[in-house]
């Protein structure tokens, strides 16, 4: 049988087809405009994800033998606000989870209704990029639309909606809303209290592998294929991609380098740290995982080489580089603020430690020697839970960067393993599909079925070292300079 794999990013929507056996067939991308209305918002139309995700879904299976399609899952940018009114319109363009205009309602959340408190109703704090906020921000500034809300629900969700009529949600992603009790995988009564909404307004939560519906008989007749095909929940975007790698049952790892950038770590029990620096959400196998998200990874080394050194020739950029460990300029990588394990909206990029010698090479080397040190402040959270992770899968896009791979295995002091399929959350969706399907019995056999490892980076004992002190250092120049951020806002 064939299950359809759908990642719903931020510039685009990307489909993979995949057989029982974990062999993709073939894999479209069609992308949809993103909005900035003023500074710092940041907003996409519904509609686009729709029709780009059904038009996609025919050129996928273009000469595809249909009738071999069993299932379609997702993986979904998290925590972007979609709302409906009674007929079901969207009332207004989604709110995205990289949408900074919440920081007055996050502050509310973390410092009125206080942290302690959040994390009780939910394992997690408020960030300005979940949902809860978008929620509370449109109930103050927009009222009129406020009142007319009778659905609230994620990206990933509404395309599901679409396709089945399925009022429906899933662990991890309900996880990045804040309104989700995560240890009961339930949504949280006083939440919903201090968001004014009510769990009517809320769809049912399923886990990522079950089957909330089948395509409705319109949608099957549209895509010419059978109204006996089942959609699967899915999960948010980093937990689809953590089983599209394997990372799944207990304290295994995955980092991802794309333009943001996290460290994913499963376990089979719940947990929360004590400042709350990770999120602590539900994962797609039916346990639980820590989550650290850096708002700027990949990212900070395309604006670097396009906006700054004006080239797209990365590759040879980062082949003049030859002296790691020994950079004497650093790099915080904080171009859009940041969430783990900071918290810090304010937060802004800098190099420090230029003399009159510094070259070219090692400012290019400090910005990803800057990402490496931001990761592993998450890493280290993690490890003080009494996770014991020695090795790690990566992905994404700065994953295909020698250099760069080395740079990280050496900083935190992991194995990264390679994969032979590195499709992130599209290939996570269909795996999800062909549990829901009953290919596998659970996550974890399919996982471990058709996730295979095709080379490692080892660190290097040496270098460990030499990257250990510039580490120490590094962790000293954020609490310096954080006072500063609040002051060159104002």
């Amino acid at each position: 049988m064939l299950y359809i794999g759908v990642d719903l990013g931020t510039s685009a929507v990307k489909l993979l087809l995949m057989d029982g056996k974990g062999q993709i067939k073939k894999i479209v991308s069609r992308e949809y405009p993103l909005y900035f209305p003023q500074p710092g918002w940041s907003e996409q139309q519904p509609e686009d994800w729709y029709t780009q995700t059904m038009e996609g879904i025919r050129e996928l299976l273009l000469d595809t033998d249909k009738s071999q399609v069993a299932g379609i899952s997702f993986g979904g940018q998290m925590h972007g606000l979609v709302t409906l009114d009674e007929q079901d319109h969207v009332i207004r363009p989604a709110i995205l989870w990289n949408d900074g205009r919440s920081f007055e309602e996050t502050d509310y959340l973390n410092e009125v209704i206080g942290k302690e408190k959040l994390s009780e109703y939910t394992a997690n704090i408020a960030f300005a990029g979940f949902t809860a906020p978008k929620i509370l921000w449109m109930k103050k500034h927009e009222p009129e639309n406020f009142r007319r809300i009778a659905k609230i629900m994620l990206p990933k969700d509404y395309l599901a909606y679409r396709l089945t009529g399925s009022f429906c949600t899933e662990v991890s992603d309900a996880s990045g809303t804040l309104l989700l009790d995560v240890k009961k995988r339930q949504w949280s009564q006083q939440m919903l209290q201090i968001c004014s909404v009510t769990e009517k307004m809320l769809p049912r939560v399923y886990e990522s592998y079950e089957v909330v519906g089948t395509l409705r008989a319109e949608t099957a007749k549209e895509l010419g294929l059978s109204g006996a095909v089942k959609v699967i929940a899915g999960a948010g975007d980093n937990a689809a991609a953590a089983v599209g790698t394997g990372t799944v049952g207990d304290s295994r790892c995955n980092l991802s380098l794309g333009t943001s950038g996290t460290i994913f770590v499963s376990s089979k029990s719940f947990g929360v740290d004590e400042h709350n620096a990770l999120h602590s959400f539900g994962h797609a196998d039916g346990h639980y995982h820590l989550m650290g998200c850096m708002l700027s990874a990949a990212s900070c080394n395309k604006w670097w080489e396009e906006q700054i050194l004006k080239t797209t020739d990365f590759a040879g950029e980062q082949s003049k580089i030859r002296r790691l460990g020994e950079n004497r300029v650093f790099y915080l990588p904080y171009l859009m603020g940041e969430r783990s394990p900071h918290n810090d909206p304010r937060a802004r990029a800098l190099f420090l430690g230029m003399s009159m010698d510094t070259t070219r090479e090692d400012m290019t080397q400090a910005v990803l020697e800057g990402v490496a040190f931001a990761l592993r402040d998450s890493l280290e959270v993690a490890r003080s839970l009494g996770n014991h992770i020695s090795s790690s899968r990566i992905c994404g896009g700065g994953a295909k960067s020698p250099l760069w791979r080395r740079i990280i295995a050496n900083v935190m002091n992991l194995k990264l393993e390679l994969l032979e399929n590195e499709e992130g959350p599209a290939l996570g969706a269909a795996m999800l599909a062909a549990v829901g399907c009953g290919e596998y019995p659970d996550v974890a056999s399919a996982a471990e079925n058709l996730v295979k490892v095709a080379g490692t980076v080892e660190p290097e004992p040496e270098l460990v070292q030499k990257y250990e002190e510039r580490y120490q250092k590094f962790r000293e120049i954020y609490p310096a300079v954080k006072a500063l951020y609040q002051t060159l806002e104002a």
